[in-house]
């Protein structure tokens, strides 16, 4: 699908060079031309226009003065600085240009007629006079000589397997006559062949070819020789083969050209000789002759210099025409017509070498020409209008037009095809989007057709229908008409070498040679070029030659793109890629191809050039929406508007369309945000785009708009596969962000409500408003798709279906109905929710549909119908396991059910719903109250159990269930309400007492025995054993027991203090124990990591991470063996596993955590020395109270020292750098990349044993408390 476009045109030409140029080479310096004349060697160069170097043969007699002399090749050799120049008379002479010496290296007496080079300058092969061929190597030293004449066929010969005669032989199309036809003779070459032998050589110069006239039959032959100058083969004999002789460089056909009786051919032999392939040139027979034929380097265009032949008193025109191939079809895509003067008849033509596609041409008079083509795909610009997506293909005198819009029709066919009188050199499509099918065609006449659509009725016989106007096939594509011409042109300074016009902007950007960029501003009241301005005001300038442009929009500003014939992408002047084969713009999007094989989008309207650079240089996740694989060597030939396709072609030349993901959902929420729901949906369903876009791209718009959407899809079976695809999952997150950041997703408007359950609400209202009959099945599907389902109510409208009698034929039956729910839902599952409505009818119509036994539902149905009802209800919900729901209707059947009731309840455990059911007055409550209670007493919740025994008045159950649970206040409430005498009371009170001490709660079991047993003074000594000394004092005092002072209580405090004293020594000598360990410990591995530092992080400037906490690892490292040693301790419990960790701290000195085990201890000490400050409070005062203020001060005094010990301590042990990190703050504004790196490995390293809090957190003093007592200081 692409063309041959002129990208420059240049040469030269001399006035002052003598004689008429013979052939020519190419030099090694760039521009440089090495033309052989009658004279000698000239070099010109198109930059200077002139000639710049000359070396004459005439001078030491190579060439005759008089003109007569001949040069049959010309060759640079850069090795050896210098050119080999062979002429007819049999000299091989050696030209250094600089120093304009000749040097004769080899002469032969009969004559040269050819001189061919091997492609590595390797070998030279000469053709003599004596039709003899001679191959030398690069110092002229000869190989071997042989005769191009051979008898033999050469080494390729073919095998003979002996499978009879060529008569008995199958004859394909040709028929049985073909056996028995005598082979025609073979003609001698045509009147105008010069008869010199051609030489053309193979790519990889393993293989030369030799095309010379045969002296007995005068016909051509060609002949396929090694590099040793071995006969490979000889060509089957044809009849009219003709001089131009080339072997294509990929190396898989020799190319010649044939005259046959009623046309003129190119043919192409295969190495073997045989002939494979050919086609037609566009004359009459005997109209020209073909004089020489080019492959370009890389095998795609086959250049052919052809001259006419029947022309009187004036000198022939002559052509060059530039063919190519795709898909087995040879297109003539250019044509360059040279005039009959002598000054522009060829010389000689070349490709060259580098410059793939750069064309030289030599003529007559001293005019040298070169021609750079480039690959482009004509196609229309336009998004609005009837006729967008055409693309047209040059074949010859016929344009071939391909509307994409509306069919894919692959190479060489058309939808529609242009005939012009002369072959067409370019094509271009109008730039207003309205007018976006009108083409402009300029021929090798430079004659401008322009073919419009619209106005005219007639049909043009220039236009043709291609592959649409076939028999019976009704074209739905409206043809243009011939229009009239038109011509502008504005002076540039410089040579355009490409123009793109923005259909969207109407900007046009010229590039120039040299790769400026200028602003074409054509709607101007007068035309003006300026240069085109980056963001950054500078002029852009490509750094290379781009063979496609491109005007687009990147974050607003407008660009222009760039593609060099060597894979580079250019944005303005920035090369944001190396990689890319084709590319396309449209709308928001580019698109490109890459040599990786894949097709990848980007959307442009919130992406920067950098963005764009790094995601073409970084590969993409291949589930990417961005990209997605395709064929090798695919490129894109369009994009079609208004449509989701893009036309790919393949290396051969045949189409592949794909959907890219990224434009399909674009287009998707086009059409969604312009309410064109069956558009959507239809593309949706084609594509296998989840449906759930459809409701996720605007679900405010979706609801607002739901019965358009019905409207439009307006099918059953499309609503229904809608609705069964529904998800809770939002699809524009997950599946389908958008490419360019921007969601219309809104916060939900329902946030309490589900949205499947909220979409099927709002279809199904919608649907019963518009035809509830047409949309049963949706409706159905509706309820089925809820969460939970509503398979009830959907049953229901199965049901009201069967029973109502609707004359509308398109109503759907209940049978439908019921089919299709069964398609939905399991029938076993439906079959329980029929049984569940109680409809006996409708459980039956749902049975016969599915694969249950009649002999075991039938039976069961009819137990049931003869049920009262409540009861009948009971058993179907009870059969469902709906059990509260039995409970319910089993509550309504009277008192002779309540046990069975009773038993549902202790089975199923509904004891809650149970007493629901019943007023707190009945005796059901109170039976259903007392199973609930002793459930509860099973399960050990007392105290519950006997708030629920109490409820129902069921006292004695309720005092034990208080008594077990340690609720002494509500067991002698319920003593009470039983009517307890007094000394069943006591009794009861002393039981309680007793448990309460053994739980150490003196207090309480105090009070039971003062107030229910009056044991006053077993109460006062429980008082005193739990150190509760102004209590005791009240109830001494309360009964006059004034003898327990000296008895009990003042021994009692002495102890007290004496036990406190000791408690307070014994924890300030472990404390300082502790904390003279702890400093030891942290000096030996602050060493040890420093030598770890030294080790591992060397010139580390953010050491101080290493704090105390760190120093673990090295301990951790050097006492491995601690590691995992408590790893098979169970975690069954909190308990257990606090014990665990507990356990991984140990005091033991040189253990890995010796350390936080001492933070641990020393903690505890302090928090413990806190705990018992207002302990000594009290005693303090007891101890004031009855005089003892030597004991009183003294303890107060060591309790004074302690605190004071551990609050100077408590900075130095618990450091500033230990809280920090156990805060850890790794990351943040003060960080550096070394600090996190350091803190991570840091923290990777040391084991999670270490982040506890609590242990690297200093204990708390509670400053409000006063304990200490004036008095005493």
């Amino acid at each position: 699908m692409r063309n041959l476009r002129l990208l420059r045109a240049g040469g030269c030409r001399s006035t002052a060079a003598k004689g008429t140029p013979q052939c020519f080479c190419l030099g090694a310096e760039s521009g440089a031309v090495l033309v052989g004349s009658q004279y000698g060697l000239v070099e010109m160069r198109p930059a200077g226009n002139s000639v710049s170097r000359e070396v004459s043969l005439t001078v030491d007699g190579f060439l005759p003065e008089d003109g007569s002399g001949c040069i049959v090749g010309v060759e640079d050799l850069p090795e050896q600085e210098s050119v080999c120049v062979a002429t007819a008379a049999g000299d091989i002479l050696l030209c250094n240009l600089s120093t304009e010496q000749v040097e004769c290296v080899g002469s032969v007496d009969s004559g040269l007629s050819v001189m061919s080079w091997s492609p590595d300058q390797e070998l030279v092969l000469l053709a003599t006079g004596q039709q003899t061929l001679i191959m030398m190597t690069r110092d002229f030293e000869p190989i071997t000589e042989k005769q191009i004449h051979q008898d033999e066929f050469g080494e390729g010969k073919f095998v003979a397997l002996g499978w009879g005669k060529k008569e008995t032989q199958f004859h394909g199309s040709e028929g049985k006559e073909a056996a028995h036809r005598k082979q025609t003779e073979v003609l001698p070459a045509s009147a105008w062949d010069d008869g010199r032998p051609r030489v053309t050589w193979r790519g990889d110069g393993q293989f030369v070819a030799v095309s010379a006239v045969c002296p007995e039959t005068g016909a051509r032959k060609v002949r396929v020789w090694s590099r040793e100058l071995v006969l490979q083969s000889t060509s089957e004999p044809i009849s009219g083969l003709e001089q131009a002789l080339s072997w294509k460089p990929s190396g898989n056909l020799i190319a010649s050209t044939q005259e046959k009786p009623n046309r003129h051919d190119v043919v192409f032999l295969e190495k073997n000789g045989l002939l494979h392939g050919e086609f037609t040139l566009p004359f009459q027979k005997g109209q020209v002759k073909v004089n020489e034929m080019l492959w370009n380097a890389d095998s795609t265009i086959l250049a052919i210099w052809l001259e006419d032949l029947k022309v009187e008193n004036s000198n022939p025109k002559t052509y060059v025409q530039l063919w190519t191939t795709g898909n087995y079809h040879w297109y003539l895509k250019q044509s360059l017509h040279f005039s009959s003067l002598e000054e522009n008849q060829l010389v000689s033509l070349l490709w060259d070498r580098e410059n793939l596609y750069r064309l030289h041409i030599l003529c007559q008079g001293w005019h040298y020409l070169f021609y750079d083509w480039h690959w482009t795909t004509d196609h229309g610009l336009g998004e609005n209008s009837q006729h967008m997506a055409n693309v047209a293909v040059i074949d010859g005198d016929k344009v071939l037009v391909t509307a994409f819009q509306h069919a894919v029709v692959p190479p060489p066919m058309c939808t529609y095809e242009l005939q012009l009188q002369q072959a067409v050199n370019q094509v271009a499509f109008h730039t207003d989007p309205k007018h976006s099918g009108d083409v402009v065609v300029l021929d090798a006449d430079n004659r401008i057709s322009v073919y419009r659509y619209g106005q005219s009725t007639v049909n043009d016989p220039s236009v043709k229908f291609g592959a649409v106007g076939g028999n019976g096939f009704k074209a739905a594509v409206e043809t243009p008409y011939l229009d009239k011409i038109y011509r502008l042109s504005v002076p540039v300074d410089g040579e355009v070498i490409s123009l793109y016009c923005s259909p969207v902007t109407k900007t046009v950007a010229l590039q120039l040679t040299d790769g400026r960029i200028l602003k074409y501003l054509w709607e101007a009241s007068t035309p003006v070029l300026e240069p085109w301005r980056s963001s950054s005001s500078s002029a852009v300038q490509f750094p290379y030659r781009c063979v496609q442009t491109s005007i687009t929009r990147i974050s607003g500003e407008e660009v222009i793109l760039g593609l060099t014939d060597r894979c580079r992408f250019f944005v303005n002047d920035t090369e944001v890629a190396s990689n890319i084969t084709s590319f396309a713009t449209y709308n928001e999007f580019l698109l490109v191809t890459t040599n990786s094989h894949t097709c990848q989008c980007f959307c442009l309207k919130n992406l920067s050039v950098k963005a764009l650079q790094a995601s073409l240089s970084s590969a993409a996740s291949p589930n990417s929406e961005t990209l997605r694989k395709v064929e090798r060597g695919s490129r894109i030939v369009i994009v079609v508007p208004q449509d989701t396709k893009v036309v790919l072609q393949m290396p051969r030349g045949n189409l592949e369309t794909i959907h890219h993901r990224a434009l399909v959902l674009a287009q998707i929420r086009k059409w969604l945000d312009r309410l064109m729901f069956k558009e959507a949906f239809q593309c949706m369903r084609k594509l296998r785009i989840n449906l759930n876009l459809l409701y996720d791209h605007n679900p405010k718009v979706f609801l607002e708009n739901t019965e358009t959407f019905i409207r439009q899809i307006d099918s059953v079976n499309y609503i229904n596969l809608f609705v069964t695809e529904l998800k809770e999952e939002d699809f524009t997150k997950s599946m389908y962000p958008s490419l360019n950041g921007s969601s219309n997703s809104q916060p939900p408007q329902h946030p309490d409500q589900k949205k499947v359950n909220l979409i099927c609400d709002v279809m199904r209202v919608a649907m019963e408003h518009i035809d509830p009959q047409k949309y049963c099945l949706s409706i159905l599907t509706a309820h089925v798709k809820k969460s939970p389902p509503e398979l009830e109510i959907a049953l229901q409208k199965v049901h009201d279906l069967r029973e109502s009698i609707t004359p509308n034929v398109q109503a759907v039956s209940a049978e439908e109905a019921l089919k299709y729910l069964l398609f939905l839902v399991d029938v076993n599952e439906l079959y329980d929710y029929s049984l569940g409505t109680y409809d006996f009818d409708l459980v039956v119509m749902v049975a016969e549909k599915s694969q249950k036994d009649p002999k075991e539902y039938l039976p069961f149905l009819n137990t049931l119908r003869k049920m009262e009802t409540n009861y009948q209800r009971y058993t179907i919900d009870r059969h469902l396991k709906r059990y509260t729901k039995a409970l319910g209707h089993l509550s309504k059947c009277g008192p002779e059910h309540f046990s069975e009731l009773l038993n549902l309840v202790k089975d199923q455990n509904l004891y809650s719903e149970a007493l629901k059911l019943y007023p707190s007055s009945t005796q059901e409550y109170k039976d259903i109250s007392e199973a609930y209670g002793e459930y509860l007493t099973q399960k050990q919740l007392y105290e519950q159990a006997a708030l629920i025994f109490a409820r129902a008045g069921i006292f004695a159950k309720a005092l034990d269930a208080f008594q077990s649970s340690g609720s002494w206040q509500q067991a002698m409430c319920m003593a009470s309400r039983l009517g307890y005498t007094k000394d069943k009371l006591s009794s009861l009170a002393r039981s309680m007492a007793g448990k309460l001490v053994e739980q150490r709660k003196y207090a309480e079991a105090a009070i039971l025995l003062e107030q229910y047993t009056q044991d006053y003074e077993e109460a006062v000594l429980l008082l005193l054993e739990g150190a509760f000394w102004e209590e005791a004092l009240r109830l001494i005092h309360k009964y006059g027991r004034l003898d327990i002072l000296e008895t009990n209580l003042k021994p009692a405090i002495l102890e007290a203090q004496k036990s406190q004293l000791i408690f307070l020594d014994s924890q300030k000598t472990a404390f300082l124990r502790h904390k003279s360990r702890l400093q030891v410990v942290r000096e030996l591995k602050e060493k040890a990591c420093e030598n770890l530092q030294d080790y591992e992080v060397p010139n580390c400037p953010e050491s101080e991470l290493f704090s105390e906490t760190s120093s673990v690892v090295t301990a951790s490292d050097m006492n491995s063996k601690y590691t995992h040693s408590n790893s098979r301790i169970s975690a069954r419990s909190s308990k257990n596993r606090r014990k665990a960790e507990r356990k991984r701290y140990s005091l033991k000195e040189g253990s890995p955590f010796e350390d936080i085990a001492l933070l641990e201890v020393l903690g505890e000490s302090v928090r413990a020395v806190e705990t018992v400050k207002g302990e000594i409070h009290i005693l303090l005062k007891q101890l004031v109270l009855f005089g003892y203020d030597e004991q009183a001060g003294a303890l107060q005094q060591v309790l004074e020292e302690v605190l004071q010990l551990m609050v100077a301590s408590v900075p130095e042990i618990w450091t500033p750098d230990l809280q920090q990190s156990s805060v850890s703050l790794v990351l943040g504004p003060n960080s550096t990349a070394n600090s996190i790196t350091a803190a991570y490995q840091q923290k990777r390293m040391m084991p999670s044993a270490v982040q506890d809090p609590e242990v690297l957190t200093p204990p708390k003093f509670n400053k409000n408390l006063q304990w200490k007592l004036h008095l005493l200081q």
